[in-house]
């Protein structure tokens, strides 16, 4: 039996999400089905210090995560009774922040009997694919490009992953936001570069394409970036000014071009027929755009979330718990923060 219908009763998973800036609470039904998804942002406040400052996130948190799970049920039509389990990211992510999520959840299924499922922040990511493609099922390989990490990761089933390629440095989103940042954007760094660069000349200036030796999938964005802030202090030392939109959008080239290029080349040795993208990054609209050309012409079927789906949510949480929970997956209360989780690795979850 598969994992999808293992169970005939209807499954709700009531997710929490605190992983870094956004305050999130969902309601899933039977792991594709998103009944609520209630997502509370920080990005304004933390725009003030030009990234996440983790105390700030952390004491947001606390005042919004009882508000934001009310708000979800009631848009779901639920009460507590009504949920099957809870799921909440408990890694990887800032320490402080996870720990909010992670005590709510485990408080709420202490006072109510509710199980408890622990659910990793990255996997949850490639389970957003899910939400809005009903057809989509492992295996396949997904691109998870975010502010924290790139990896290329084989979905052999649902909660089975397999890592190929990881960044040996600068995450492609942690990239985005220095430069941004470099350049006179601001934070967030990756929905301006993507904005401006629609402005300017993606063949204006060649940056180099990372290369990792002896491992062809892997991805490396430094010396990228180092490049960037090279052409800028070298304009600057000229006293000669420099266009932001042909530095984003020359910027941005470079890095679609080596994460598209790299995973299609994983796809096509692995002999994967559906590809997937999900974090951050994934909302790109010129990388996106590619790699609908690319897979296209390779043949290959390809997938990716909605924007709202691709940065941090609770929907997507409550989607990995789902199939954790049918699974036999469950967490004690001893679950805690693993704020360097791996993805594919387990603490504090088990068979129950």
């Amino acid at each position: 039996m598969s994992a999808e219908n293992s169970e005939k009763k209807d499954i709700r998973i009531l997710a929490i999400e605190s992983s870094c800036d956004e305050t999130a609470a969902a309601v899933v039904k039977n792991g594709r089905e998103v009944l609520s998804n209630t997502i509370y942002s920080q990005i304004d406040l933390h725009t003030l210090y030009g990234g996440v400052v983790p105390e700030i996130a952390s004491r947001k948190h606390i005042e919004k995560i009882n508000q934001v799970i009310k708000t979800s049920l009631n848009e779901a039509g639920c009460t507590l009774a009504d949920i099957d389990a809870i799921a909440v990211t408990y890694g990887p992510g800032l320490v402080g922040a996870l720990l909010v999520g992670v005590s709510e959840a485990k408080a709420i299924s202490f006072a109510t009997g509710i199980p408890l499922v622990g659910v990793n922040h990255i996997e949850g990511h490639i389970c957003a694919n899910f939400i809005e493609h009903p057809d989509l099922k492992p295996p396949f390989m997904c691109l998870v490009a975010s502010g924290g990490h790139s990896h290329l990761v084989l979905v052999k089933d649902y909660g089975e992953y397999e890592i190929i390629a990881r960044t040996h440095d600068d995450a492609a989103g942690e990239a985005f936001d220095k430069v941004a940042r470099a350049i006179g954007l601001g934070y967030p760094g990756g929905p301006k570069i993507d904005k401006i660069s629609k402005e300017g000349n993606p063949d204006a200036i060649i940056f180099p394409r990372g290369k990792v030796e002896g491992s062809e999938y892997d991805f490396s964005f430094s010396g990228l970036k180092s490049a960037v802030l090279n052409y800028l202090n070298e304009c600057r030392m000229k006293g000669e000014d420099f266009s932001q939109a042909d530095v984003a959008a020359s910027f941005q080239k470079a890095v679609i071009e080596v994460l598209v290029g790299h995973s299609l080349k994983a796809a096509e040795d692995y002999r994967i027929s559906t590809f997937a993208i999900a974090g951050g990054v994934a909302s790109n609209s010129s990388l996106r755009a590619e790699f609908v050309k690319e897979c296209g012409s390779k043949g290959i079927g390809f997938y990716y979330p909605s924007p709202v789906y691709c940065t941090d949510n609770a929907a997507m949480i409550g989607v990995a718990g789902y199939f954790e929970y049918i699974k036999g997956y469950r967490s004690g209360y001893e679950l805690n923060a693993v704020p360097g989780l791996g993805i594919g690795e387990k603490q504090g979850v088990r068979k129950a």
